[in-house]
């Protein structure tokens, strides 16, 4: 009897000695779920990458990114110049694409996405007159489409 005493004791006295439960608030912008809402509604747009590395874009295109070779023809620490820059390249080559790259405290123009370096290297002895410091980059690329002909 005494033990049953004891034992109905303790587990009254440990329930009536136990920490009750609390409601915990959470206090947080809410720019954070105008945030979330953009980063879901980006990830279900159809630009997912396929475990082949492909990036479909819009529908019936695909871009394939691999290694390659850019050309830079222009760095400095001046964004309007690098953007003037780039549209004098763009007005004289209008079918290559450019990117502008910002890596602290300097912009880089690269151009082109050449699949090997000696494409990189005919566009460079080309644009030599024009622009006086040039360099080849090994860097990932968005392939170029393949034009075949039937000859």
């Amino acid at each position: 009897m005494k033990k049953l005493l004891t034992g109905l004791l303790c587990c009254f006295s440990a329930v009536a000695f136990a920490q009750t439960k609390g409601v915990v608030s959470v206090i947080k912008d809410p720019m954070i779920d105008s945030l979330i809402a953009k980063r879901i509604e980006l990830s279900l747009k159809s630009t997912a990458t396929s475990p082949s590395g492909a990036v479909t874009g819009r529908p019936g295109t695909t871009i394939v990114s691999q290694m390659g070779y850019r050309v830079q023809i222009f760095y400095g620490s001046d964004r309007r110049e690098v953007f003037n820059e780039q549209s004098k390249f763009n007005s004289s080559y209008p079918e290559l694409n450019t990117y502008i790259t910002y890596k602290q405290p300097n912009y880089y123009l690269r151009v082109g996405d050449f699949r090997t370096r000696l494409e990189a290297q005919r566009l460079l002895n080309e644009l030599r007159p024009m622009f006086p410091t040039l360099f080849i980059f090994r860097e990932k690329i968005n392939a170029p489409n393949l034009n075949y002909s039937n000859d």
